[in-house]
């Protein structure tokens, strides 16, 4: 198949705006007799006259001869064997060119495998959407466009090469991939492809689980984040993903662009455009907090563990464990007192407060008060306070038998031990179970 060629004078793609360190490795491939093309998402931002956060490069030698072309490079992958190529802190990705590697199974055709080499146009076609199948050949200066990606880029269109249907089996994970580029560019899925999502939108939990999680932070921590969830959830990727969540939104809210939680990630969205680095469990506590307010606020007769439910989804112990000290510290936000005082010598305070300044306006809370208190000490009166409830000097803390104090949290509505060494009533409703935060 020919594909079509756009000349140098017919898009915007100048060598000026690719990274240095990329065309060097380029050249090389090209200089060693090897075809070197920039690929994929990179291409893809370039056509749009966006800044690419990404490299990739696709070329015809295989991984061991690019390995033996670049001292500074490693092998890494099994599914998918690649080279990571280094400059300091940067890494390039080098893929050989593929073709599909096994005989499509109609009961089972999820791809395992993906080692077996090809032509430029035979990786083209392997590519999930169109959009993402565009070459740049850095010799000819060309834009290079076998499945027809160019008129995808222009009418706004994420679509699938191929069947969708077998697509969508052949890797559940493109099912996220598709929403999180619709939401990042601004695009809409392709009918057919929107179709062949919300048939096959419970074959995610077939995929593996990193990837998932993976996935799952890619797409809700990006700029487009709320958009991101609304997407997930129309389609109905977030049942099987999140499906504590789905319930929340579907419970909590008629009108979806109007749920607390779709407010949180458009905040989340704005921050992160505006340069925001958020952590994992930054991230997390966005998604969850308006679930864990309404939680900790209703009349339940279920318990619900929050960090176990997400650790059985495969999330880490220490973003989960972060996201609980983020929640934890935006209630006692919300309400100031002694503790949140205590809370500025945290070291997790920067971000707990960047989730209170991000996600109060939802709740119609007042920012500014929070920065009075925590300003003057003697806001303690002035936010309702008992004189018992004001700062006293430093106490003695008492030495117990058994060796260091741990605060248990239980959600069967059982008492554990307070600040103080009283015991304090837990709300049965509260998700969260409180391990002991870590030492400063």
């Amino acid at each position: 198949m020919e594909p079509r060629i756009l000349e140098r004078a017919d898009h915007p793609i100048s060598r000026r705006d690719i990274d240095p360190n990329v065309l060097k490795v380029l050249y090389r491939l090209i200089n060693a007799g090897h075809i070197a093309y920039l690929v994929g998402g990179s291409v893809r931002d370039l056509m749009l006259a966006r800044h690419p956060k990404d490299f990739d490069i696709g070329t015809s030698a295989h991984p061991q001869q690019v390995r033996d072309l670049f001292r500074n490079s490693r092998l890494i992958g099994r599914r998918f064997r690649l080279v990571h190529v280094f400059f300091g802190a940067q890494n390039i990705e080098v893929a050989t060119f593929r073709r599909r590697s096994e005989e499509v199974d109609a009961k089972d055709p999820m791809i395992r495998l993906d080692n077996t080499f090809g032509t430029p146009e035979e990786d083209a076609f392997r590519r999930d959407f169109t959009v993402n199948a565009l070459f740049y050949d850095p010799e000819s200066f060309q834009v290079i466009d076998y499945p027809g990606g160019v008129e995808d880029l222009r009418a706004g269109l994420i679509r699938t090469i191929g069947e969708p249907e077998l697509r969508m089996r052949e890797d559940p994970v493109r099912m996220m991939r598709a929403v999180r580029f619709a939401a990042k560019l601004g695009f809409e899925i392709e009918l057919e492809t929107r179709a062949a999502i919300e048939r096959h939108r419970n074959d995610l939990v077939k995929s593996s689980v990193p990837r998932l999680v993976e996935e799952t932070y890619r797409t809700l921590g990006q700029p487009a984040s709320d958009r991101a969830a609304f997407l997930m959830e129309k389609l109905g990727l977030l049942e099987p993903l999140l499906p504590f969540l789905s319930e929340h939104l579907k419970r909590n809210c008629e009108n979806l662009n109007e749920a607390p939680t779709i407010h949180n990630l458009n905040a989340l969205g704005r921050a992160l455009e505006a340069g925001l680095t958020a952590d994992r469990g930054l991230i997390l506590a966005a998604i969850v907090l308006d679930f864990y307010r309404s939680y900790r606020t209703e009349s339940r007769i279920d318990a619900f563990d929050l960090l176990r439910e997400l650790r059985a989804r495969g999330f880490a112990r220490g973003d989960t464990e972060r996201m609980r000290l983020l929640l934890e510290a935006f209630a006692s936000m919300v309400t100031p007192s002694r503790r949140t005082r205590r809370l500025v010598r945290r070291p997790y305070f920067e971000a707990a407060h960047k989730l209170f300044e991000m996600s109060a306006p939802t709740y119609g809370i007042e920012i500014d008060g929070l920065a009075k208190f925590l300003a003057d000490p003697s806001s303690f009166l002035a936010h309702g306070q008992s004189t018992a409830d004001q700062p006293r000097g430093p106490r003695r803390r008492r030495r117990r038998r058994g060796g260091r104090r741990h605060r248990r949290f239980h959600t069967n509505g059982k008492t554990h031990p307070s600040d103080q060494g009283e015991p304090t009533k837990v709300e049965a409703s509260s998700p969260i179970d409180r391990a002991e935060e870590p030492p400063t």
